[in-house]
């Protein structure tokens, strides 16, 4: 698991502030990125689970982007597969 911190924006858009009397645009958002390996069985339950404690039902909740992890390795004692997960 691996949490980033990043700025970006969704159909929000971004939202304007005012400083020192002017007005400027904030196109970009603070968001977290989540990024998660899980083996192929542990992923519908893990959707489940990020949906269920992640869903406020406002716009902003954010995307859930499945993908095939080809091969992993763990570089310090050459595991590879799952047990390097």
């Amino acid at each position: 698991m691996t949490v980033l911190e990043a700025k970006g924006f969704g159909r929000q858009k971004g939202h304007t502030e005012m400083y020192r009397g002017a007005e400027y645009v904030v196109d970009f958002l603070p968001k977290l990125k989540i990024e998660l390996v899980v083996p192929g069985d542990q992923v519908e339950p893990v959707l489940e689970a990020i949906i269920k404690v992640a869903n406020t039902g406002k716009i902003g909740d954010g995307k859930i982007f499945v993908h095939d992890i080809e091969q992993a390795v763990r570089i310090r004692t050459g595991e590879t597969g799952t047990s390097a997960l």
